[in-house]
Parts: C-alpha cells; structure tokens; sequence
C-alpha cells in the first residue's frame, strides 16, 4: 500500500472500535477473529502481549500486524497504544473438548468454587458493559405498542425469562417459538411501530438470526442481548446488550443473561410506575383465584 492510499488511524480508542464495527462485515475471516476480540476485550489489550491476544483471539500474530496497519497505523503497538491510554485515562471451543477438560479435572468442591468465581466476574461485567444501552433499551421496548422476543436453543430460557416476567404486567409481550416449523408465519405479524429483542451467543442459531433480518425487513427495532458486539444479531440491531458467557464446564453460562432480562425488566417496570402495579397486582390475584399457586400453609 502506497503512502498516498494509507489510511489516516484512528485517532482515540472510541473512533476506533467505531471504525471497526462499521467495517466487521467486509473484513476477511481472520481480520474478523481479531477485530472481534479488540471489541469484546479492550481491558486485554493494554495488559498482554500481543502473542497472548492472538492466541486468545486464535489467530496468528502477524494477523493483528496486519489488520493494525489496514486501519493505518505502522504496526500492533501504534493500536495497542490506544487502549493503553484509554486505560490510564479512567469465538470458544467445542463443548465436546470443554467436557473432557471438565472431566479429567474433576473434584466437585474445586468446580463449584470455580463457577462461583467466574459467575462473579460474569455478573460484574454487566454494569460496566450495559450501563449506557440498558436504559436505552428500556426506552425503545416501552416505547412500542407490541414486543416481540425470541431466543433458541439454549438461549430459549433467557427469552422465556424475559416474556415470562414482562408479561406479569405487560399484555403486549410476545414468545417467538418457532414450533414445528412455523416461524416465518410468527414473524408476518411484526410491524414497523414493533421492537423485537433477539437473544443468541456463539454458536450462533441461524432461526435467531433470520428473526433479527426479519425485524430489521419489517422496519422494527431490534434489541440484541448477545456476547459480543460483532455478533450477527448484533450487526442487526439498534441497540446491542452484552452479557459474558464464560463458565469453568463444558457449556457455555446464561446465568449473566438472566440476570440481563432481570435488570431490564425492572427499568421497564419502572417506566410504567403505577399502571405496572395494578396490572402486576390483577396479574396476581388472578393466578391466585384459579389456583395456579397452592395455597399458603398455616403453622
């Protein structure tokens, strides 16, 4: 590349993940690998080497030379330098590998304590990853006269989650399931005034995605809780949640993605203040009087 066609870098680490997720889509499969670590792990870049980022975004080091000087910088240190003063200034494997790691090193008091561990970490990244979207989020899904929400696979009990406690004091929620084979016909009722959340982390499922494209055709808003920034839903969506799937077994962890749903009902709960207590407490007495709960026991 000639000095006159070099690209000028980015000049703050803000403009450049701006730059990045806008170019995601026409980036080569090896530049997406990297470019998609930069996204997720900014904290990482600043504190290792850049052997230890490539072998944690599994591409070779001379991969991240590369796509450094393709976003106009003289090589890895000139980016790397954007994270470290943005610092001073303040993929995953095959389950079927996971499980014999799990396995091999098995001893139950040691795997608990290590999933307690990493939950933690799992949970305290939420606030520092959604304090700015969530309340967003909140606004666009209050804001619309139908919800629509959709997650599979393993994902599926994140969505139920959320359409399960929204709808306590919402009527307006709907469960995009899919079931035997009739998800096209669910999705012709989207409209352009709707909001779809999409939930989906890696693997990800084609039906999350053609739900995501289907919103986006519709003219809806789409609401992405996802792991990563760079996620297709997330490159779909108006507004992206983030939650950490990271877990010491062989699957990957929704526990922070419950947690998300959790949060984001409570603003919309919020949003509709006392017209969400009447609807929550004729929600309630309902369920009650046909005795969907037993009746409470007396000492």
């Amino acid at each position: 590349m000639s000095p006159d066609t070099t690209p000028a870098s980015p000049s703050s680490l803000d403009a450049l993940l701006t730059q990045l997720r806008a170019d995601f889509p026409t980036l080569s499969a090896q530049f997406q690998s990297g470019a998609r670590y930069l996204l997720d792990h900014p904290h990482d870049i600043a504190l290792h080497s850049m052997r230890k980022v490539a072998a944690n975004a599994g591409v070779q080091p001379a991969t991240l030379v590369r796509l450094s000087q393709s976003l106009g910088f003289e090589g890895w240190q000139g980016l790397r330098e954007l994270f470290m003063e943005a610092m001073r200034d303040q993929g995953a494997q095959p389950y079927a590998k996971r499980a014999r790691k799990v396995v091999k090193e098995s001893g139950s008091n040691q795997m608990l304590a290590e999933m307690i561990e990493v939950q933690h970490h799992n949970l305290d990244a939420l606030l520092a990853n959604n304090a700015e979207t969530l309340p967003q989020a909140a606004d666009l899904l209050a804001a619309a006269p139908n919800v629509y929400v959709a997650g599979f696979r393993s994902c599926f009990p994140i969505a139920f989650t959320f359409h399960y406690i929204y709808r306590l004091f919402r009527s307006s929620v709907h469960l995009v399931r899919g079931d035997a084979g009739t998800l096209e016909m669910e999705l012709r009722a989207l409209t352009a005034k709707d909001v779809v959340l999409v939930t989906a982390f890696a693997p990800y499922s084609q039906e999350s995605l053609r739900v995501a494209s289907a919103a986006r055709e519709a003219g809806c808003k789409v609401v992405a809780l996802t792991d990563s920034t760079v996620s297709p839903i997330a490159l779909e969506a108006d507004c992206t949640l983030l939650f950490a799937i990271d877990s010491p077994s062989f699957f990957p962890s929704i526990t922070a993605g419950v947690a998300m749903v959790e949060a984001l009902v409570e603003q919309l709960l919020a949003r509709k203040g006392k017209g969400a207590i009447r609807a929550l407490e004729q929600t309630e007495g309902q369920l009650h009087r046909t005795g969907a709960y037993l009746p409470a026991q007396r000492g």
